[in-house]
């Protein structure tokens, strides 16, 4: 979860060093480092802290090194502190470490190392590696780094710089993101593209077990048997903009502002509206696979797997295949029995979600096939899954994912409906109706974000500190993303039930104090949450409700209302979804939380 950054080339590396660093933050921000080579050895600069901590630290050292690398941490092992941030070093001084992930088996090399006489200054398991570096260390960094490679266990990235190798940078890689930015005399390392965005937009994605050694003037990479491994660049799309804050407070606004882009991008390309049909031959699942299908099963973490909840009523009602929805992290620990004609659909924005690559290793080792449905292109769900639909979002930078989840809910109607007409089990007619409203809910999101009630209704709500979020069917998982929203970015501890269960148990807790939000929309169980609504009233809650226009009823019965437009029942979890993420937003506004860098959350969860 943790962003890197590595820099060699001719110019100084310590202001491009910290400019990527400033567009990692969102994947850690407990601590930022450097380590930079100086022509007198390594000099390492780190603070506990957001990296303007860092940025103090460096004003007025001017080093004119030109090969460094840098580090912003979220912390695992050892709690934020100048201390345990990187870089690491070994007890000489002579090597520097960083790292992104888990080391499993550090306890025991530790022990091993404090027994040779090593050193530890740090709680974390990333200085093990700096110790390792200095015991091993031969004259050849490479060498060195495929050593230690093979005796480690768990998920990382490392990039090793030693003193003794000047201008030379080199990285090994296992289960956690990894590209080179490819320059005119000069070359990067990072975890995400956002960083290297400035300098190039050609760039190699690092596979698992490749090592790498980056000059300047030179990229090499061997696989884990020291073959040479050559491979064609890709070229970046995004431009610079689109992951910079354009004007707006915080990423977080700024990304819900660009859902109907989003949208818009994610569905367009794959409709023909002439025939009223989803064109999804880029996925290469052939018509037997499709008409073959036994059961489904949707895996992800987070905002992720509440798309697949909502997910599951997609496909159940257009395809007619059932649907069971796994947590990732749960997945493979199950020994989960898949049956024959499985399809195992896999949801990341990042696409390096650890415990999402880990189930889709599980699901392929039980024979099962995979589709991918991720944000970003040459990601390791993509590169892994045996069919690919992408999410044509942009970059998502705010910890707190929107546009991610509205695209995901996109991609999995067209899929749904994909199969419907591969199994003929849809009139056409039905499918060409879905069709037509999903090309019209990015103009629907547009006219819900141009709503300034809903900020206005935020400041009503800023002062509490409990909350309670209710719906049926695909309200009812609407609810859940609703209130997880704002857990995750005002701190409010927010739950969400289906209606029908508020009754058993959690109607204890409501009171005067305790606001209910409900979701209305869905007309077959609308009655029904109205009854639980009337629970909640009765014993004084404040109710909140989404309902679409032309609900009078509602209003005679709840204390505030958000109205969104009408669409087809199976899509209103895109467009019922918006008003809660921006309630969610300017609540935390309101309550003076730091919206896109929440506490104790990352954006990119690289670790189990």
């Amino acid at each position: 979860m943790c962003g890197i950054i590595g820099y060699a080339g001719e110019k100084q590396a310590t202001p491009i060093i910290i400019d990527g660093l400033s567009r990692l933050e969102y994947r850690g921000y407990d601590s930022a480092g450097v380590a930079i080579e100086t022509g007198q050895g390594l000099e390492i600069t780190k603070r506990q802290g957001r990296l303007s901590k860092l940025q103090e630290a460096l004003r007025g050292q001017h080093s004119p090194g030109t090969c460094g690398m840098g580090h912003t941490r979220w912390a695992t092992h050892g709690k934020p502190s100048d201390v345990n941030s990187h870089p690491h070093t070994d007890c000489t001084g002579r090597f520097a470490v960083i790292h992104n992930g888990i080391i499993d088996n550090y306890l025991g090399l530790k022990q091993q190392l404090i027994a040779e006489g090593h050193r530890f200054l740090s709680e974390t398991d990333t200085e093990v590696v700096a110790h390792l570096l200095e015991k091993l260390y031969a004259g050849s960094l490479l060498d060195t780094a495929k050593q230690i490679g093979a005796m480690l266990k768990g998920s990382y990235v490392l990039l090793f710089m030693a003193q003794d190798e000047p201008g030379t940078i080199v990285a090994i890689r296992k289960d956690n993101p990894l590209i080179i930015g490819l320059g005119e005399g000069e070359n990067f390392l990072a975890s995400d593209i956002p960083a290297i965005l400035p300098h190039t937009r050609k760039m190699q994605v690092v596979e698992d077990g490749e090592v790498v050694r980056l000059r300047g003037d030179e990229v090499l990479v061997v696989d884990a048997t020291g073959q040479i491994v050559e491979r064609e660049p890709l070229v970046i799309q995004w431009d610079l903009e689109a992951a910079a804050k354009g004007g707006y407070e915080h990423f977080m606004l700024k990304e819900i502002h660009e859902q109907p882009k989003a949208l818009r991008d994610t569905v367009a390309p794959r409709i023909d509206l002439s025939t009223g049909k989803v064109d999804l031959s880029e996925l290469g699942m052939p018509s037997e696979v499709v008409q073959q299908l036994q059961r489904v099963y949707i895996v992800a973490c987070g905002t992720s797997a509440y798309a697949g909840q909502i997910g599951k009523f997609l496909i159940e009602r257009t395809a007619s295949i059932p649907v069971e929805v796994e947590v990732a992290s749960e997945f493979r620990y199950r020994s989960p029995l898949l049956v024959e004609n499985s399809l195992v659909i896999v949801l990341s924005q990042s696409g390096e979600t650890l415990d999402t690559m880990a189930a889709l290793r599980e699901a392929k080792r039980l024979g099962a096939k995979v589709l991918g449905i991720t944000n970003v292109v040459g990601s390791s769900i993509a590169r892994e899954s045996d069919y690919v639909l992408y999410t044509w979002a942009g970059p998502e930078i705010a910890v707190a994912s929107t546009k991610a989840f509205v695209t995901q809910l996109a991609a999995l109607t067209l899929f749904g409906l994909f199969c419907a007409q591969e199994r003929r089990v849809m009139a056409q007619e039905a499918v060409a109706e879905i069709v037509t409203a999903l090309t019209q809910v990015p103009a629907l999101v547009e006219q819900i974000i141009q709503d300034q009630r809903i900020s206005l209704l935020a400041k009503d709500y800023a002062s509490y500190e409990h909350a309670f979020f209710i719906g049926r069917g695909i309200d009812a998982v609407v609810a859940l993303e609703g209130s997880h929203k704002l857990k995750e970015i005002a701190y409010v501890f927010a739950e969400a039930y289906p209606g029908g269960e508020l009754k058993h148990g959690a109607l204890a807790l409501v009171t005067e104090k305790t606001p209910v939000v409900a979701v209305a929309i869905q007309p077959e169980v609308y009655d029904k949450t109205i009854g639980s609504i009337k629970e909640a009233k009765a014993r004084d809650a404040r109710v909140l409700a989404v309902v679409e226009e032309g609900d009078t009823l509602m209003q005679q019965i709840v204390d505030d209302v958000l109205v969104i437009p009408h669409t087809h029942p199976l899509l209103a979890g895109i467009t019922a979804i918006v008003p809660l993420q921006i309630l969610a937003y300017y609540i935390a506004v309101n309550r003076g939380c730091d919206i896109d860098m929440p506490r104790n959350l990352a954006k990119s969860v690289t670790v189990e």
